[in-house]
């Protein structure tokens, strides 16, 4: 009795399997059938719009380049931080401190995604070298990202506490995180983070808008020491 049934739910699944591929070669077969009944003048008409849009990537992609998107850098000073945000309309500042071991962390996971999302600018300011900033944006835990579009402020990551509270994060966590606030273009699913490389047991809380107030700043390590 257990090998018929097995044998039927063997010839169900045959069929559903045949079903899915007939419904394929049928929608390949529309797609080209369109494309026969299509003139040369029509199919010319295709290529130009393809070739037009493939140099305005192009084009696109040498101007992110020569304002220094693709690459994950540090930026010198505040001064340079406000002509950064200026000039690009999506822009990634991790405000770091070199005793603080976390903003390592957080260096490596960024420099990754700086060469995967060349819309968005990621630099890096040392906190010690902008007091002004760090005041005016109300930056009181390190490390701090502060998301910038069109020039303004849009959303903070403090800590590691949006990225799973855990310094084992994974780049995908981070990518999501970035991507819930629309800084890059994101193609995953924002309604949960990825599981991906992720460590089991990683808390996530829902992500808000952050306003951070205090004057200093702190450390979100436990220790400050490398």
């Amino acid at each position: 009795m257990a090998g018929q049934s097995v044998d039927i739910m063997a010839k169900v699944l045959e069929q559903q399997v045949l079903q899915s591929a007939r419904m394929v070669e049928e929608q390949l077969d529309a797609e080209l059938e369109k494309l026969e009944k299509m003139d040369e003048d029509e199919l010319e008409i295709l290529k130009e719009r393809r070739l037009e849009a493939l140099k305005k990537a192009q084009k696109q992609k040498q101007e992110w380049l020569s304002k220094g998107h693709g690459e994950y850098r540090e930026i010198p000073s505040e001064k340079d931080f406000f002509s950064e945000v200026k000039e690009s309309k999506n822009v990634v500042c991790h405000f770091y401190r070199d005793s603080t071991f976390r903003c390592k962390i957080l260096d490596k996971h960024l420099s990754a995604l700086a060469k995967k999302h060349l819309e968005t600018k990621f630099i890096k300011l040392n906190v010690e070298k902008a007091p002004f900033l760090t005041e005016r944006l109300r930056i009181k835990v390190i490390p701090t990202m502060a998301l910038v579009k069109d020039g303004k402020t849009k959303d903070y990551v403090v800590g590691f506490t949006d990225l799973g509270n855990t310094d084992e994060f994974s780049t995908e966590v981070l990518e999501w995180r970035l991507g819930c606030s629309d800084i890059i273009n994101y193609s995953g699913n924002l309604l949960e983070p990825p599981t991906t490389g992720q460590k089991s047991g990683s808390k996530f809380k829902k992500v808000d808008k952050k306003t951070i107030r205090g004057k200093g700043y702190d450390s979100d390590s436990d220790s400050d020491d490398d």
